[in-house]
């Protein structure tokens, strides 16, 4: 079974699965982010780059309703989501990942992707009272789901393992393995192929594929241009915290702003790979 079919069912959105206008974060006076504007475009993938520092960390938490924005505008497909709580706006369908992996350490592999979709059946005591079939019968699935998924994603025999345990590498695939338990429409991802060795870039790299192929939406922060140059169809450039350029990689090489601003040679070793 491969990632796509088994995110099979999520509905795209109609529009421009993201869009935001003019951002602005401060933190003690000191923007971190300061009039960035982008559109995320459905059913594709798009790189979020820049230099350290240009805040691209913090449009992500804005996005995801972790953090609060000063000013500007995030639309979610047509509907506006501008400092919604993030339980809410994933409720709508946009999660994320960590750089830094926030796995439930003291819960086991499987239990961290049960714990993951928004609403179930036995969360409400009327159900479980007097509707325990539906709580079964979603439990049921849900597992099932899980199981699927934790094959696909290479993490079945650790099922059982708590997920503290598991190496860094695991615990990158169980964060996206745990979002995709829970039918994103749109995936943000904090530097998935941060920390991981090379062979395990190249394998979540296809699985970035195959969410896209499936029908998710997915921004990702990334440095290794090399594998941005490889799967993101669109590609977003931060520098102090503004919108510096847009487009494909190959345009971007030629951007003169984009070279002074994210060290060319890095761009061009980037591509080289």
């Amino acid at each position: 079974m491969s990632a796509a079919n088994a995110t099979a069912g999520s509905p795209p959105l109609t529009v421009d699965a993201l869009r935001c206008e003019g951002l602005t974060k401060a933190f003690q006076g000191v923007h971190a982010v300061n009039g960035a504007a982008f559109e995320v475009p459905e059913g594709k993938i798009t790189a979020l780059i820049g230099p350290n520092g240009a805040g691209k960390t913090t449009v992500v938490n804005i996005l995801s309703g972790a953090m609060s924005s000063d000013s500007g505008r995030v639309f979610l497909g047509d509907t506006e989501i501008t400092n919604w709580p993030a339980y809410k706006i994933a409720r709508q369908g946009l999660l994320r990942t960590f750089q830094l992996s926030r796995e439930l350490g003291g819960l086991t592999v499987l239990e961290n992707l049960l714990a993951a979709p928004a609403v179930q059946a036995g969360d409400s005591l009327v159900n479980v009272l007097f509707r325990p079939g539906l709580v079964r019968r979603q439990e049921r699935e849900n597992a099932e789901r899980a199981l699927e998924l934790l094959e696909v994603y290479r993490l079945y025999r650790h099922r059982d393992t708590r997920a503290r345990e598991l190496s860094g590498g695991q615990k990158k695939l169980l964060e996206i393995a745990r979002a995709v338990m829970a039918s994103p429409k749109l995936l943000l991802l904090d530097e998935p192929m941060a920390g991981v060795n090379p062979a395990l870039i190249e394998v979540i790299g296809e699985y970035i594929l195959d969410l896209k192929r499936s029908g998710v939406t997915v921004m990702m922060i990334e440095h290794n241009l090399g594998i941005v140059e490889k799967i993101c169809d669109h590609v977003v450039v931060l520098a102090e915290g503004r919108t510096l350029a847009t487009g494909s990689m190959s345009e971007l090489r030629s951007n003169t702003a984009v070279v002074s601003a994210y060290l060319g040679e890095v761009i061009n070793a980037g591509a080289a790979h």
